[in-house]
């Protein structure tokens, strides 16, 4: 009956992530492509970014202090909440100051990031305390490479069909089944917990020996090259063709990439360091390939990097997380709290730096890309350090 209630519970949960990762998707491609379409501006699209990376950052931390009080079932009702707010922004809103309206539009987005990242995180620690930490990353991947794949060739002809607005319209579909959803999913909380969050939340205190000090420097690297991929990935896509149909089956051509390769990781028996070196490689070589500006080396360079970021979220984050289920249920709060700080400034730090990208043919994007390049080829080798001095332990 026990492992009856704890697959269940894991459903709801699926359930949950199913209709979030609709509306993140969505966002994250065509939300974007909405204002880039404007002046096919990369400041434009890189300040929406960067104001949801701040917001994000701060509304992790109140979401995760939220939760020395509340359960999840809140921060997942204020989740769909915000997401309401941008759909409602998003149509109706008109202003004549252009970074105005991006800035009103990305804090409610921000906002939803972060607190869906806080209830995410604590149920993912309620989840691996059950046991069935592998059989919840199996699902939730199978749905997201799923929805990667239908999802933006549906919207793709919805917003053909009616329009921008009117797909708009369509995502408080999926807003409200993420709100009836969070009345039944397991409430998770701190609350139980008798030492408050902020209390020992000194960096000394939190990253005290060895192994989980070389996560910092890792998060810092990681961040640096994540955001490069993950914004330019989406310029070069629109680069490539302004029809909408063309740039959601880039989009599945990308998510069959990264499929193939979780394939071939559960199929090769080769070791994760391995693995996480393949990874880099590919988003190496993917940066490289950018060089040459054409429209199909921009495509091959996202399908290298596509790959790599999923050998490199499949082993590092496994990694980490492998080290921060050592603590208790408060020390992995505080943990996970500012493993998301240092990799947002990072993050916050790349695009203030994109904000003077005028073009993709320029001496600041080149010198952006080596230095992603570099911090890229760097994860291996902290990833490495943080093993062997777990080991030595």
């Amino acid at each position: 009956m026990d492992n009856l209630r704890i697959a269940a519970s894991i459903r709801k949960v699926l359930i949950m992530n199913a209709a979030s990762t609709i509306i993140f998707n969505y966002i994250g491609i065509f939300v974007n492509l909405f204002i880039w379409e404007k002046n096919h501006s990369i400041f434009d699209v890189t300040w929406f970014n960067l104001i949801m990376f701040i917001t994000w950052s701060l509304a992790f931390a109140g979401g995760s202090r939220l939760l020395t009080k509340y359960t999840t079932r809140a921060l997942i009702r204020t989740t769909a909440t915000c997401g309401a707010i941008t759909f409602i922004l998003l149509t109706t809103l008109t202003l004549d100051n252009r970074l105005l309206w991006i800035t009103i539009i990305a804090i409610p987005v921000g906002i939803m990031w972060g607190l869906y990242a806080a209830s995410q995180n604590i149920t993912l620690t309620a989840i691996g305390k059950g046991g069935n930490f592998e059989d919840y990353f199996s699902y939730a991947t199978i749905i997201g490479q799923t929805i990667s794949i239908v999802n933006p060739i549906v919207f793709a002809f919805i917003i053909k069909w009616i329009g921008y607005y009117g797909s708009f319209i369509m995502m408080f579909i999926f807003i409200t089944v993420l709100m009836v959803v969070s009345f039944f999913i397991s409430p998770v909380t701190l609350a139980e917990e008798k030492k408050p969050l902020f209390q020992q939340m000194r960096f000394s205190t939190v990253f005290s020996y060895p192994a989980i000090r070389w996560m910092v420097p890792s998060c810092l690297a990681a961040g640096v090259f994540l955001q490069f991929q993950g914004l330019f990935a989406l310029i070069f896509t629109f680069s490539v063709s302004n029809d909408k149909l063309v740039i959601a089956l880039l989009n599945v051509l990308y998510a069959v990439s990264s499929i193939i390769a979780m394939v071939l990781h559960r199929k090769l028996t080769v070791s994760s360091g391995i693995w996480l070196k393949v990874g880099m490689v590919a988003i190496s070589v993917g940066f490289l390939i950018a060089l040459l500006q054409h429209s199909v080396f921009l495509v091959i360079s996202n399908i290298l990097t596509t790959v790599g970021l999923f050998y490199f979220s499949t082993i590092w984050n496994s990694g980490q997380f492998r080290i921060i289920s050592r603590h208790t249920s408060i020390e992995q709060a505080r943990i996970l709290l500012w493993r998301e700080w240092f990799l947002n400034i990072s993050r916050i730090a790349m695009l203030v730096l994109i904000l003077f990208v005028k073009d993709l043919q320029g001496l600041t994007f080149i010198l952006l890309l080596a230095f992603s390049l570099g911090c890229a080829l760097l994860v291996p080798f902290f990833s490495q350090k943080s093993e062997e001095a777990l080991e030595a332990e």
